[in-house]
């Protein structure tokens, strides 16, 4: 899921079946597909993030904007690589965290309406962690369990997390990312740019640094 290249793969099998083509048509329209791959780094889009969680940074040069899914063990997975990332670039990368609650995870939308009442209380990022420390438990006993370690007022918690605003505030998100073309979940952008490939301190580096190499060429202000 959080391989573009196979997705691209996979949606255009779909398309073809849905459209009425032989296996043979849609195994051949996979084929072209092949030959023209994703690019590392695609065309930037507009996604809002006024309000989200954020870490790092506020004059960072890069701004990563992360979709994802609590319940997912792809995004599980990714959470020490862009720790990683992020310990790397302290001054110059910035994380934003976008909910992406995937329908095939029965808990991933109350993880996610948990995380947002979290943030209202200004501890998004220590239930970020619990959650992802236990993706296999999101029941709403877990939650309430990790909220009550982590310091949260329960009550409020339990109240903002069945919000109307809360609720809302995930579909904004998942819309937003459904309008800047994410399919999957790990996704994340690179000033804006939606990145296709790996969620790897050492695959994201080059691609990092190469957004850098134009700051470190400009000559100081005198």
């Amino acid at each position: 899921p959080s391989c573009a290249y196979s997705r691209g793969l996979a949606n255009t099998i779909v398309d073809a079946i849905k459209h009425g083509k032989s296996e043979k048509d849609a195994l051949a329209a996979a084929k072209a597909w092949q030959v023209e791959p994703p690019p590392l780094l695609e065309n930037p889009v507009s996604i809002p993030t006024q309000g989200a969680p954020s870490i790092g940074s506020p004059s960072a040069k890069i701004t990563l904007v992360e979709f994802s899914d609590f319940q997912c063990p792809y995004c599980a997975a990714a959470v020490p690589e862009i720790r990683a990332i992020m310990k790397a670039y302290p001054a110059d990368v910035k994380l934003i965290f976008k909910e992406f609650p995937l329908e095939i995870h029965a808990q991933s939308d109350l993880a996610a309406a948990a995380a947002v009442a979290a943030h209202k209380q200004g501890k998004f990022w220590a239930m970020h962690d619990a959650m992802y420390a236990q993706p296999e438990d999101l029941t709403r006993k877990a939650l309430l369990a990790m909220a009550k370690k982590i310091g949260l007022d329960i009550n409020r918690f339990e109240n903002d997390m069945d919000s109307t605003e809360v609720r809302e505030t995930v579909v904004r998100d998942v819309q937003d990312g459904d309008r800047a073309g994410v399919e999957g979940t790990p996704t994340i952008f690179v000033n804006g740019q939606r990145y296709n490939g790996p969620i790897l301190l050492n695959s994201l580096k080059p691609v990092l640094d190469g957004v850098l190499k134009p700051f470190a060429n400009k000559p100081a202000n005198r």
